[in-house]
């Protein structure tokens, strides 16, 4: 069987980078006693995909692992195991079993829903109410991105499906396409942002929440984004 597991990363963990919490999953599979399916071959190891790497320093509501087990008693059972052998900072809110047509999480991820606030004293002189109507209103949103291949220019403005400044809390709301062909990152929307203003953002100014990753059930042209933990079942 294939299950999809959705938990937090927070609190100091928001510091240990993606390998790190990958091996940190295979120890608590282990400790917790889940039946998981292992590869073949000379060097065996868990069948294990995550949806997204998560960049250090950022913390989420809404990350997504699936891994494949021989047998098990429950998903509530198995997630409860594996909140026995977790840590702080790392908690498990769903399980869910897949169905079998279900691509894997990392293939699945079409964009990702973030909370993003400014350090205190690290916020630009913008009025970002105003900047993000002008913002959304350009035909291209263009930055060079830096590529294995080189560095080339990239239009951000179709992979920002939503973005909302709350001037009361003084936080953003933002959707960027988040599949391998796209990964708008939330620091890029920013500065591509403040840039006409003159302004450049201090180092570490940002604290960003991921709240959510999302799959595509609908076509390309006419997409329907939902939760990757939507789909699948509890039993």
């Amino acid at each position: 069987m294939k299950l999809r597991i959705k938990f937090r990363k927070f609190g100091a963990v928001r510091f240990i980078g993606h390998l790190d919490v990958m091996r940190f999953f295979q120890k608590a599979i282990r400790r917790a006693g889940i039946d998981v399916r292992y590869t073949e071959g000379f060097s065996p190891h868990q069948v294990m995909t995550f949806a997204a790497p998560l960049g250090v320093g950022l913390e989420s509501n809404g990350e997504y692992m699936d891994i494949e087990v021989l047998s098990m008693e429950s998903t509530a059972q198995v997630k409860e195991a594996l909140n026995h052998a977790s840590v702080p900072g790392i908690e498990v809110i769903d399980v869910k079993i897949l169905p079998d047509q279900a691509g894997n999480a990392m293939a699945s991820v079409y964009s990702a829903e973030y909370t993003v606030r400014f350090r205190q004293g690290r916020k630009p002189a913008v009025d970002f109410a105003q900047a993000v109507g002008e913002f959304l209103a350009r035909e291209e949103i263009l930055i060079s991105k830096v590529t294995k291949k080189g560095t080339r220019e990239v239009n951000l403005k179709p992979g920002i499906h939503l973005l909302d400044w709350n001037s009361q809390e003084e936080k953003f709301h933002m959707i960027l396409d988040a599949s391998s062909a796209g990964n708008i990152k939330p620091i890029q929307v920013i500065e591509a942002m403040i840039e006409p203003y003159g302004e450049r953002l201090a180092e570490n100014a940002l604290q960003i929440t991921r709240e959510e990753v999302y799959t595509n059930i609908g076509t390309e042209e006419r997409p329907v984004a939902v939760p990757l933990g939507e789909i699948g079942t509890d039993e």
